[in-house]
């Protein structure tokens, strides 16, 4: 496979600049829906939503931070319009999401759909995957593009299902026994949970990204 011409690096240069700006827009509306309704509720002293409040902010932070990094590792030319449109999806998703921070059955069941949508642009995004495999020319983008394919699967087969039975579960157990988990507030070790999972996932996408990194730099060097 021969090296990509000037044309189409510069190409992929506009096309990573679309994605990167389409990422920050969709998450800073997302953060506005965020805030007004953090706002509102703070100022009624509904401090039983702080954790509800943090979860949506990291729900913020994992989908920024997964979007650039894939971005930084998988995007070219020409322009996927599908894999932006889950994007845009995902950012309503995430706007419905957070009006619901003082209702924790509808926050659970929300937070279920919205993995959902996730789990399927993960899905999506592995035939992104398999064309930077084929268009590899060398070591270092065979490694970098391996290491990607192995994070997706894990994504696919493990993490985002783990997270959406978390949310069935829970979503459940408040509709089952709002006795216990509205009436008696037991619903906090539901969404304690949940922000160790997003928590622990930061954690993750953190250490995956320093592992790639350097074959982010080899990869850029020989191109």
């Amino acid at each position: 496979m021969n090296p990509p011409s000037e044309g189409r690096k510069e190409l992929d240069s506009v096309v990573i600049n679309i994605e990167l700006t389409l990422a920050s827009i969709i998450q800073g509306v997302a953060l506005f829906f965020l805030t007004d309704n953090a706002r509102a509720l703070m100022s009624m002293r509904h401090w039983g939503a702080f954790l509800y409040v943090v979860a949506g902010l990291c729900v913020i932070f994992i989908f920024w931070s997964r979007s650039v990094i894939h971005t930084l590792t998988l995007i070219r030319w020409p322009l996927e319009f599908g894999h932006n449109f889950f994007y845009i999806a995902c950012a309503l998703g995430e706007a419905i999401l957070f009006t619901r921070l003082d209702d924790p059955l509808a926050w659970f069941q929300l937070s279920a759909a919205y993995s959902g949508i996730v789990w399927l642009l993960f899905m999506y995004d592995m035939r992104l995957i398999h064309a930077r495999i084929v268009e590899s020319h060398d070591d270092s983008e065979h490694a970098l593009y391996a290491r990607a394919r192995s994070d997706q699967l894990l994504n696919i087969r493990l993490l985002v299902p783990a997270l959406i039975i978390l949310n069935l579960v829970s979503a459940f157990a408040i509709w089952r026994r709002p006795d216990l988990f509205i009436a008696r507030a037991h619903h906090i070790w539901l969404i304690s949970a949940q922000l160790l999972s997003f928590i622990g996932y930061l954690f993750y996408t953190s250490r995956y990204f320093s592992g790639i990194a350097p074959l982010l730099l080899r990869n850029r060097r020989t191109n």
